[in-house]
This record gives structure tokens, sequence and C-alpha cells, in this order.
């Protein structure tokens, strides 16, 4: 319904412009370096990503090999599900498989690294201070939502995390087909003896996870319900991602495991081909 404000094409650029400088909490600080408070020891100036995700949306960014990404569980029930894509060749992403096989370890913690099918580190989890995080179940289902909450669409109060990633990936000229399993942080799974799933809910509030990019990615994250969720509601809360450059970082890294040290020199070597004549950096 127009309004005296809106109701001819004058009065409509005129309010919508009179909005230039509003925000809100859903949405990207642009500059990323406008971001009020920046990590410790972390320069505004080197912010390349500051934005809060609430529950039940989406996000996503194309970022530089060495960058570094913080996701934050702002009030205790953020589940990030995350795909990773490699931004110059799509075709090579997370491989949650291999993520859990290559490592010898299903449970995510400092050091573990995110692996493509190539046998590359496409990221490695540099700090952790939240402990539940679920590489097994991925996320929700349009059926799935609507049976359980009565609706699954991506504009609904209550969206599965697959329709959302359809989305962010289609703002990135990646489709269905391109989806595959991800991983989720801040909602913790534990396998039983009889190999039962538990889910083990998240670690509280201001919880925090980082992860050090090792290629140029495409990054996208679903901030939904946990598919084993326990609540009744849809009870997810805002996600904080923060990322900044860092690629010192790749100099000093949290593993010497030789299946790791490898995978590290496979992304090496990869890089440096893909550089062939340019910084190599």
């Amino acid at each position: 319904m127009s309004t005296t404000s809106t109701a001819n094409t004058t009065a409509a650029r005129a309010h919508a412009r009179s909005q230039a400088g509003a925000s809100t909490d859903s949405m990207p600080v642009l500059p990323a370096s406008a971001w009020p408070t920046p990590p410790a020891g972390v320069d505004a100036g080197r912010l390349t990503w500051a934005e809060t995700v609430p529950g039940g949306r989406y996000t996503g960014k194309v970022l530089a090999r060495g960058t570094r990404i913080r996701l934050r569980d702002i009030d205790g029930r953020a589940c990030a599900h995350v795909l990773l894509y490699r931004a110059d060749a799509p075709h090579e992403r997370l491989n949650v498989a291999d993520t859990v096989k290559v490592p010898w370890q299903a449970y995510l913690g400092v050091g573990h690294p995110l692996l493509s099918d190539q046998g590359r580190v496409l990221a490695t989890v540099v700090a952790d201070t939240s402990g539940a995080h679920d590489t097994f179940c991925g996320v929700t289902t349009l059926a799935g939502n609507t049976a359980r909450y009565g609706d699954g669409t991506a504009h609904s109060a209550t969206p599965a995390g697959r329709e959302l990633f359809v989305l962010a990936g289609a703002k990135h000229d990646l489709t269905v087909r391109d989806l595959s399993p991800s991983l989720s942080f801040f909602h913790g799974v534990r396998v039983e003896p009889d190999g039962a799933l538990t889910p083990t809910g998240n670690a509280g509030a201001d919880t925090v996870v980082e992860l050090l990019l090792h290629l140029p990615l495409i990054v996208l994250i679903a901030n939904t319900a946990h598919p084993l969720d326990v609540a009744a509601d849809y009870p997810t809360t805002a996600l904080e991602v923060l990322a900044w450059q860092a690629p010192e970082d790749l100099e000093d890294l949290p593993n010497d495991d030789p299946e790791y040290l490898r995978a590290v020199l496979n992304t090496e070597d990869a890089w440096a081909a893909s550089r062939f004549g340019k910084d190599a950096r």
C-alpha cells in the first residue's frame, strides 16, 4: 500500500534517500573497517567483512587467501552451517567426508583442516572457545521443517538451511547441484557407542570459532536451527561474522600431523601454479 511519502516516484525517491546512512543489526557494515568493535589486536583497517546474521537468515562472501574469519555465537543459540568453494575453481569445494577421514577425527577443534576432495586444505580451525560443532547432520530441509514447524520455505519464519543455501549459492552462480554437505558450528553432536547421534546443544553465549583460509574461497553461511535441535520452537539467535586480512598466519599453523602437512603442501602447490608469473603470496 502506498503512503503520502511514497505515492509517486518523486516522493518515493525522497523517502528512499532519507534512509541513507540508516543501519540495522542484520545488515553488513560498509566499509567493514567501520565496525565499532574489531577483535582484540586487529586493526579495524584490516577488516574485510563485518555483519550480524539473524537467526533464520544467510550470508556469503568471496574472501582472499590468508583471510581469517571469526564466527561468534552472540546469545548462545546460533548455528552456523558453512559451505566453502574455491573461488577460482568452484568445482573444488568442501568435502565433509574427507574433513573427517583424513585427520582421523570427527570432532572439530583447533588445528582441524577443512578439506576439499582434491586433498587440499581450504581452511584451518585456528581458534575455538565453543567446542560444540557437527560434521554429521548437515542442514535442515524443506520437508523436515514443514513437518516440524509448519513451514520451511526460505522467506518464512522457520526457513530450512538448504533453502537458504540455494539463495546464497545463486548469488555466486552456484546451483542446487552444487550444494554439498555442510559443517555446523555452535551446535554439538556426539556419536554413541551404538552409532546413535546425540545432540549436545550450544556451548553458550559469546563463544567463538576462527577459520584461516588457505585459498581464495566463496564462503556461504546459513544461520538456522540444527536438524537435531530438541527445542520445540525455532530457537536460532544471531551470529556475528568478522573477517580480516591475516596472511602472516599462514606461516604459523596450529597442526604438525603428517596428513595435515601433506594437505598443506598440496594446497601450496596448487596456489603457486595458479599464480605463475604473479606474486605467489
